[in-house]
């Protein structure tokens, strides 16, 4: 378990980046949801230790990591939101080298682990090429090969598909997946669709606050029988939200299709199953109203 208790952080420029933030993270995949800026990644890099809270506390299974970081750094794999590479060094070594700065310093042991990490991310059959030259997707999977060296109970991924065609995107969820329920993994990404397809618990952040917190079914059932539909043209937008809550808009065929919440049906509407986005939207919505 960890547990994060009124976790502030405000930069040297003024930024308040962290606004008294308190979540219970179990065992499991959780998602982190939040648009950009929302102090999502601030929060990724106070809990991996790479930088410190002006307050709170943070415990992990017993540890105190804010008094003891280099504890949590020893149970805790890290995949940033970015990350470099050396170039022209291959797979197979740049892993090795990063097993031995991460302790693994017996020759046949530190080969085994990554053989077996670069088979486990289906990197095996790459392993003599340059990472740098590696495609997104490559690169991602490779990201989570270091950051499961050393078995670690506690991994941490920082908007890990972002830019990844739909291919990628399913390989590397279908990795996560198959870590399995041992570890906390916690993923922070602005995708709604990757927390509804990956997390049984996720919070919803903006503005360095943690506004809704929960089960992603247990949250959208909250908005079932509300949410309705339309298709409309965009002058007809225009007139809809000075009269409705419009929690979402997109394009479709040069219309827009609008989600607007409501207690009763509004002429002209279809009522429709919520889902993930209109909870994500709605929490936005109310947050800046």
């Amino acid at each position: 378990m960890l547990d994060l208790n009124s976790i502030s952080k405000t930069y040297d420029n003024g930024i308040k980046a962290l606004n008294n933030v308190t979540l219970s993270i179990p065992k499991g995949m959780y998602g982190l949801l939040g648009p950009n800026g929302a102090g999502k990644s601030s929060l990724m890099r106070t809990l991996s230790t790479l930088q410190s809270a002006d307050s709170g506390s943070i415990t992990f299974d017993g540890i105190d990591v804010l008094a003891n970081p280099m504890a949590l750094r020893r149970r805790l794999g890290y995949l940033p939101q970015s990350f470099g590479v050396y170039p022209r060094v291959t797979a197979y070594k740049l892993l090795d080298h990063l097993a031995v700065l991460k302790g693994l310093t017996n020759k046949g042991e530190r080969k085994d682990v990554v053989e077996g990490l670069l088979a486990q991310t289906n990197l095996y059959q790459h392993r003599s090429k340059a990472v740098s030259g590696f495609s997104g997707g490559m690169k991602q999977r490779f990201g989570i090969a270091q950051a499961l060296l050393g078995d670690p109970d506690l991994l941490i991924v920082d908007e890990p598909t972002g830019g990844l065609d739909p291919e990628e995107r399913n390989r590397f969820h279908n990795l996560l997946v198959s870590l399995g329920q041992d570890k906390v993994i916690l993923l922070s990404t602005h995708i709604v669709e990757d927390v509804a397809e990956l997390c049984p618990n996720m919070a919803i952040m903006a503005a360095g606050k943690i506004l809704l917190e929960g089960n992603p079914v247990d949250l959208i059932e909250q908005l079932n029988g509300r949410i309705w539909r339309k298709t409309m043209s965009i002058d007809e937008l225009k007139h809809i939200e000075t009269e409705f809550e419009v929690i979402a808009k997109r394009l479709f065929a040069g219309r827009s299709v609008v989600h607007v919440m409501a207690d009763q049906q509004p002429k002209g509407f279809d009522q429709v199953p919520a889902n993930l986005e209109d909870v994500y939207f709605s929490t936005l919505h109310d947050h800046k109203g």
